[in-house]
């Protein structure tokens, strides 16, 4: 495990940022910059405000960067030969914290208050769930092994988890307290995998995306909201599902972004992530009423970001195989480049 406790290390060089107050940004929008790397704040403007730089070294690439409900710190997740990893990284003052340093790790959650992630660790031996704290200490949580996806409620530690016994058995869904404790089970389906719970702004609704349960890697599968207790289930749109792009609620929660496929029957998409063509679509949780946002003719379209204020949506778009960010205003309707390079990973930080 050398490489992995070393992985710090080699990902990050920093430098200097200007200095600011603690009360001068309230939020703040950040990416990863692929040229030249690193984790970079934007303005209003769309210009650079701020960058951490970050070298990803062979054999690595980064998944995701994970923003808590509050907090400077996000969490980046990176795919390596050894196995995933997770970093800590703090906005503010470019500290970088390797939370595991003896297994892999595998991002599941943010605590509500952002002072703590959940993370799956050692996978391969003995896989299980832990609590570490930005300042690195560790608890274990008695959840299942077989945890793929997990949503706290916001303000609460009650969460919601997500479990398969194996293909071709489906999966559950659980509710738990106290970092694990008085767990029960939610829903069932042993058609589908359930995956990206996530709770509504006000706790009241949670809503998911049903995936078939298939040795297809890359389907059409379905956006789902229900009951905070679990009854009540309905289904709102279909949705992409397999690639790993989350659905997001509105601040207000009255609305559902999320990934629609283009091209549902095109078999090589089912097969082939470079196949996908996808766009952005918006449904209203109330009617089941739905609008689409963005127009793309041929593009893989990603991951949306609501903005805190509720105004815009950032996503990542590979678009004639370069992927950027993206924003579009949801007044005027209008999609504009975030970055002249190539960047991914988008996340808001609420500070």
């Amino acid at each position: 495990m050398q490489r992995l406790a070393a992985l710090v290390v080699a990902l990050a060089t920093l430098t200097a940022c200007s200095p600011r107050s603690e009360a001068s940004i309230t939020t703040a929008l950040y990416a990863f910059r692929t040229e030249p790397p690193a984790l970079v704040e934007l303005s209003a403007e769309g210009r650079v405000s701020q960058e951490i730089p970050v070298s990803i070294p062979a054999g690595c690439s980064l998944g995701n960067v994970f923003a808590p409900r509050a907090g400077a710190t996000v969490a980046m997740e990176f795919t390596c030969e050894f196995g995933q990893a997770v970093l800590y990284v703090n906005t503010d003052t470019g500290a970088i914290r390797q939370p595991v340093t003896d297994s892999d790790s595998h991002f599941l959650a943010w605590a509500p208050d952002g002072q703590a992630a959940y993370l799956k660790v050692d996978t391969v031996n003995q896989p299980h769930i832990v609590q570490v704290t930005l300042q690195g200490e560790s608890r274990n949580i008695p959840l299942s092994e077989l945890t793929y996806d997990m949503s706290l409620k916001p303000d609460s530690s009650e969460l919601i988890y997500s479990f398969s016994r194996g293909m071709g058995q489906g999966s559950e869904m659980w509710h738990a307290k106290d970092g694990g404790g008085g767990a029960k089970r939610v829903l069932a389906d042993p058609q589908s995998y359930l995956s990206f719970a996530r709770w509504s702004p006000d706790g009241s609704k949670i809503a998911f995306i049903k995936t078939p349960d298939s040795a297809t890697p890359f389907t059409v599968g379905e956006l789902w909201v229900m009951n905070a207790d679990g009854f009540g289930a309905r289904k709102l749109a279909d949705a992409d599902a397999g690639h790993g792009y989350a659905e997001e609620w509105s601040p207000d929660g009255s609305k559902i972004a999320f990934v629609v496929r283009e091209n549902p029957e095109a078999a090589e998409a089912d097969q082939s992530v470079g196949a996908l063509k996808s766009n952005l679509a918006v449904v209203e949780v109330q009617d089941g009423s739905q609008s689409q946002l963005t127009h793309f003719p041929d593009a893989r379209v990603e991951a949306p970001v609501w903005s805190p204020d509720g105004n815009r949506i950032t996503f990542t778009a590979v678009l004639d195989d370069k992927m950027n960010i993206y924003t579009v205003d949801l007044t005027s309707g209008e999609v504009e480049q975030a970055l002249p390079e190539p960047a991914c990973c988008q996340a808001w930080i609420r500070k």
